[in-house]
């Protein structure tokens, strides 16, 4: 059976691009406008950026020494500390003791809407802020001091990397997108309780250093907080820079492919997954509706990385041998995911956030969510979202290209790449227009 559209829970979880059928905007401009910004940037670029421009963390004009001093004062830190804890032990108390009701309970909205899509801008304008906020981090520290030192953490291994958060990042999308009541408070505090308690044993494990790859949202923070304007060079120094600079110095580390393959095949899953045939089909399904959904989102993020590698052989096989062909070029995709998920999440964060909050207050009839554009505006502010983060892959991967291969392949290495772009705007209009 189709879930009633009127169904509050239903209401609160069905988001972003692929809710919305009647956009009124041509599919032929739209996807002329991509195709047109895609092929003149990569002609541009083929023409004008024959050296590497980015100087990743060595860049930036420093701002001055008082705002670090500040950023770094123990105060600062331990009130942000403190704002975490707070914001944690809130939603906890809703959990297990408000209503089992999202239309009357700010818990689920506060961690699918405020958390999770709130964590997207605040990053961006931040830097990594989960870091300095996460309450995990917090209870680890109040536990290693009440409780007698074992020695010191044993070292993460290498090949370990990112693929802690990488599955972290799918345990949280398929309780969002896939789990049979993802509103439901039970629910949510089984899942909390048991993510909390995991994270906290591995990290009296290996140490405070487990939480930088280990916690699915930290890394998810610290890696949109790459496109952030605000970051630090090498020196330690608080400053200002161009995003892609920023961006250029992510680390090439084991599980960053899946980390981003899950952000965008998560995302795109979500654009489809309230299609009335997709619901149809899944519910209609020998296997029951649950596992059906879950191979969904699995074949999605499954498609995603496929054409990724893909596309990495072929640059491969064009420009020559590589020790890192997959990792090398993996940055690219993060702004593609930023373009995906501000298209997505965008009208939800401004509509159901406010509510949330005001919810959380207590304060009676909570106003219904207002769209914060029309219909026409949000559509195009949908497109220009997606054609910029691709665009943006466009320029961070050519700047890549030309760094580590010879001026002569650099550029016919990279046609790969701009099939891939190509590929997956297709792909993220057609939900965004479907």
């Amino acid at each position: 059976m189709v879930p009633d559209p009127a169904d509050p829970a239903v209401t609160l979880l069905a988001h972003g691009i692929g809710s919305q059928h009647d956009l009124p905007i041509s599919p032929f401009y739209a996807f002329a406008g991509a195709f047109a910004a895609l092929f003149v940037s990569f002609l541009a670029l083929g023409l004008l950026w024959s050296t590497s421009r980015f100087r990743g963390d060595r860049s930036g004009l420093a701002l001055p020494a008082g705002l670090r001093r500040v950023a770094d004062a123990p105060a600062t830190r331990t009130t942000l500390r403190g704002l975490g804890l707070a914001g944690a032990l809130a939603v906890l108390l809703h959990l297990l003791l408000g209503p089992d009701d999202p239309t009357r309970n700010p818990a689920p909205g506060a961690v699918y809407v405020v958390f999770w899509v709130g964590l997207v801008p605040a990053s961006l304008l931040f830097g990594p802020v989960w870091r300095l906020l996460n309450p995990l981090r917090s209870l680890h520290r109040l536990l290693a001091r009440a409780l007698p030192r074992q020695g010191p953490g044993r070292p993460l291994p290498a090949r370990l990397g990112q693929w802690p958060a990488a599955a972290g990042l799918f345990g949280f999308t398929w309780l969002e997108l896939v789990s049979p009541d993802p509103a439901s408070t039970t629910t949510l505090l089984i899942a909390l309780g048991g993510y909390t308690a995991l994270q906290l044993v591995l990290a009296a494990r290996f140490g405070e250093n487990w939480f930088a790859d280990g916690d699915a949202f930290e890394a998810y923070s610290t890696l949109l907080a790459r496109l952030s304007p605000l970051g630090r060079r090498d020196d330690g120094r608080l400053v200002l820079r161009n995003p892609l600079h920023g961006l250029d110095a992510t680390p090439e580390r084991p599980g960053l492919v899946a980390t981003v393959c899950v952000l965008l095949g998560s995302t795109a899953y979500d654009g489809f997954s309230d299609n009335p045939s997709w619901i149809n089909a899944i519910q209609t399904s020998p296997l029951g509706r649950t596992p059906a959904a879950t191979l969904g989102l699995l074949g999605s993020i499954a498609l995603v990385a496929t054409l990724y590698c893909l596309c990495a052989a072929a640059t491969r096989l064009v420009s020559g041998p590589h020790p890192g062909p997959l990792t090398a070029f993996a940055h690219s995709l993060v702004p593609i995911s930023l373009g995906y998920l501000t298209a997505h999440y965008f009208s939800l964060l401004v509509t159901e956030g406010p509510r949330t909050v005001i919810m959380a207050l207590g304060t009676d009839n909570a106003p219904e969510p207002l769209a914060p554009l029309g219909p026409g505006a949000l559509a195009a502010f949908q497109v220009i979202a997606v054609v910029t983060g691709h665009v943006a892959g466009v320029v961070a991967a050519h700047d890549r290209s030309v760094r580590l291969f010879p001026p002569a392949k650099a550029v016919a290495g990279q046609l790969p790449l701009l099939a891939l772009m190509i590929t997956y705007t297709i792909g993220g209009l057609g939900l965004l227009l479907n």
